[in-house]
């Protein structure tokens, strides 16, 4: 759980660089267009003394993109960049602004991002997304306790129809039947006259979630009716609902690893991530080393 907090942090770092990033620019980008080359550039925007050039654009509008939402895309862009120099010229009013500071920070941003996207290509490059169900298993059993279920679930049946359905009194018949016709039928009906089903297999279901928007979400005490019913039937104004339940298991008891399984994929994928960053780092800076592209000078 904690590679994907890492790497998620990461993700959100990197994300209040960019913003930063875009802010600092803005900021560097206001200067008067006193310069000969500035004037035979065609200002598409102004902002006090500060001005936003055609060429700017470039890149803004991807080439597949039609005239409709070139244009959508232009306007949008000039109008945050009029709203951030206004911003900004009234910051520059209220503060003082250290930009040497700003610039070091933009520069530093710079590299982070452009670290970044290097990460990334080689992250994608290198990463084995193979996950063996033995590795997940592995992993499961080694972290128990960081799957602790939050909710109870149950593998079972359900189905709700509307009153009007027919063959209703058939529906209880077949939910208990092990004939394969009898559950091809029961799957057939639901496709073409329930609400909502869930038919049984290996899949495991929060229960809340299974009967949201029905009577069974008004039962008071959900734990101590899953443990007295392995069948149920109610109703409402205009539905009949259908319950049968093979299996539970109750909040705060270890999930089975079948609920989990696809988080732990997450988990390993995710650790596979940071260790293949953290290894790139590693790689070069010792390179670096051994070429004697670095040194550090006493102070």
């Amino acid at each position: 759980m904690r590679a994907i907090n890492q790497f998620g942090l990461r993700t959100i770092w990197i994300g209040s660089c960019i913003s930063c990033l875009v802010a600092s620019c803005d900021l560097i980008r206001m200067k008067k267009a006193n310069s000969s080359a500035d004037q035979e550039r065609k200002a598409i925007a102004r902002v006090n003394d500060a001005y936003l050039y055609l060429d700017e654009l470039n890149g803004i509008v991807p080439s597949t993109a039609n005239k409709e939402d070139s244009a959508g895309r232009v306007s949008s862009y000039v109008n945050s960049w009029i709203r951030k120099q206004l911003l900004l010229n009234e910051a520059a009013k209220n503060i003082d602004i250290n930009e040497a500071e700003v610039e070091r920070k933009v520069l530093d941003y710079r590299y982070s991002l452009i670290g970044y996207e290097f990460q990334n290509y080689y992250i994608k490059k290198n990463l084995n997304d193979s996950i063996s169900p033995a590795e997940i298993e592995a992993y499961y059993k080694s972290h128990l306790d960081n799957f602790v279920l939050k909710q109870n679930i149950i593998q079972g049946t359900y189905i709700k129809v509307a009153k009007t359905a027919p063959r209703i009194q058939r529906i209880k018949e077949l939910m208990y039947s092990t004939k394969l016709a009898d559950q091809n039928e029961l799957k057939s009906y639901c496709l073409r006259f329930s609400e909502a089903y869930q038919l049984p297999d290996s899949t495991w279901i929060e229960f809340d979630k299974l009967t949201a928007n029905s009577p069974l979400a008004e039962i008071p005490n959900k734990i101590q009716f899953l443990h007295n019913y392995r069948y149920y039937e109610t109703s409402d104004e205009g539905y009949l609902y259908f319950l049968k339940i093979d299996t539970y298991k109750i909040s705060d008891n270890v999930s089975p690893l079948e609920f989990v399984q696809e988080d732990i994929k997450n988990i390993i994928l995710n650790k596979r991530k940071v260790e293949l960053a953290k290894k790139l780092e590693d790689e070069v800076y010792e390179n670096a080393a051994k070429r004697k592209d670095f040194e550090v000078f006493d102070r």
